[in-house]
């Protein structure tokens, strides 16, 4: 068994897809429309081409009943982030930075043995770089 996708609900697709694509480097998988208007919308890492990362407006197949719960905590950030594994995490913090996007968390070695930090995307979702930290 293993990952092959994992989806994020965003408010609006072309700012995430200008976001994963051209600030944190991500590829585009898959970008189409199909019927009543949905856009099936992934990403992935170019050294991971079997994993897919969705980028996906609240609506079906999440019941109509839930849209409005959702998008609230969509929109206090409330929801779950995704976390990439690179080289150098400093460098990556300042690459980010620089294109204005929301700083949550500085580069910081963390107890559980990675340096990280942490974004906001344009929707509100947490996004987090961490490099392994070496053993001394």
């Amino acid at each position: 068994m293993k990952l092959s996708h994992t989806f994020l609900f965003v408010h609006d697709q072309d700012a995430a897809l200008k976001f994963y694509r051209d600030v944190v480097g991500l590829e585009v998988r898959t970008d189409v429309t199909i019927e009543d208007g949905y856009r099936w919308l992934t990403v992935g890492p170019a050294g991971q081409p079997d994993v897919e990362i969705g980028l996906s407006r609240i609506g079906p197949p999440v019941p109509p009943t839930d849209h409005e719960a959702l998008e609230a905590l969509l929109a206090k950030g409330s929801l779950q982030g995704v976390i990439f594994e690179l080289d150098d995490v400093d460098a990556k913090f300042e690459q980010v930075r620089a294109t204005g996007a929301e700083v949550l968390q500085e580069p910081i070695d963390q107890f559980y043995g990675v340096r990280d930090c942490a974004f906001r995307d344009p929707s509100g979702n947490m996004i987090r770089f961490s490099t392994p930290r070496t053993q001394s």
